[in-house]
């Protein structure tokens, strides 16, 4: 039984040593790619193709783009105005035997009722809107803070145009003629 000393001395001496037969003839070096050109993204069709056919040509979207003033508006909504989960507070002050203990009495308040509809009936003959009255929730929705993130963004690129402009305009020479030195006339004013 041979040891593993000797089987890897044997193993590096035929790796190392001349192999038994003819010598193996050298790969060539493969011939030199030459540059492809791009393919055209756009194929002109062939004539002789159905003239039905509409072939429509656009670079494909460099995948998706969520609009900022989305991104801004999850944003101001994550950081203000997540809603929070209710306080339950336990309130054993007034207890009492039945169902309603001392809390406001069962039924329908009458006369706010009444002050509702009169309030809406003046704000309608005023043409106003009563939507309002109907808000339950102060804080603004997603799409409100959607509305409000765009309008800021297009009144800052507004704002930008109307510098960009009037500094072009300051660094515009002044409008105005400007006698020419070759003109025949600007050499006897010279004289």
């Amino acid at each position: 039984m041979m040891s593993g000393v000797t089987v890897l001395m044997l193993a590096q001496a035929a790796a190392s040593g001349p192999a038994y037969g003819p010598p193996v003839p050298a790969k060539p070096a493969p011939p030199p790619v030459a540059a492809k050109a791009a393919a055209d993204p756009c194929p002109v069709p062939d004539p002789k193709a159905d003239q039905r056919e509409i072939i429509v040509c656009a670079q494909r979207p460099q995948g998706y783009r969520i609009d900022p003033d989305v991104m801004r508006a999850r944003k101001s909504y994550r950081e203000h105005l997540r809603p929070k989960p209710p306080e339950r507070f336990v309130d054993t002050s007034c207890r009492s035997v039945g169902p309603m203990g001392c809390g406001p009495p069962a039924g329908i308040n009458l006369i706010g009722a009444a002050l509702t509809a009169a309030e809406m009936a003046k704000r309608l003959a005023a043409g106003k809107e009563i939507g309002s009255m109907f808000v339950t929730d102060p804080n603004p929705s997603e799409y409100q803070l959607y509305q409000m993130a765009k309008q800021e963004r297009e009144a800052l690129e507004a704002q930008k145009a109307a510098q960009a402009k009037a500094r072009a305009v300051a660094a515009a020479p002044p409008p105005g003629p400007e006698p020419a030195k070759d003109a025949p006339g600007a050499a006897q004013q010279e004289r």
